[in-house]
């Protein structure tokens, strides 16, 4: 199954200011969501319906609804900001 992914605005904010070298490491994974948005290694996030991948010091929070086959993006973050 295929899944659209799209990123909130303020995610795609947070993306664009982290270094390029950054960037060229999550983008695979954001991408490779669309094919599997619970991959090896995710975690659903206790008490809401949000998951995160871990990518390197970098996390990745989303939403998945299964219904219209979405992965919504919601924040991208280093892990001592990312929780907060």
């Amino acid at each position: 199954m295929i899944y659209r992914v799209s990123i909130v605005h303020s995610a795609q904010t947070e993306f664009t200011s982290l270094p390029l070298s950054i960037r060229a490491r999550i983008e695979p994974r954001l991408l490779s969501l669309a094919d599997e948005p619970r991959p090896h290694g995710s975690q659903k996030l206790r008490h809401t319906d949000r998951y995160r991948i871990r990518i390197g010091d970098y996390r990745v929070i989303y939403a998945i609804n299964d219904a219209e086959r979405l992965v919504v993006i919601l924040s991208i973050g280093h892990r001592k900001e990312i929780y907060r």
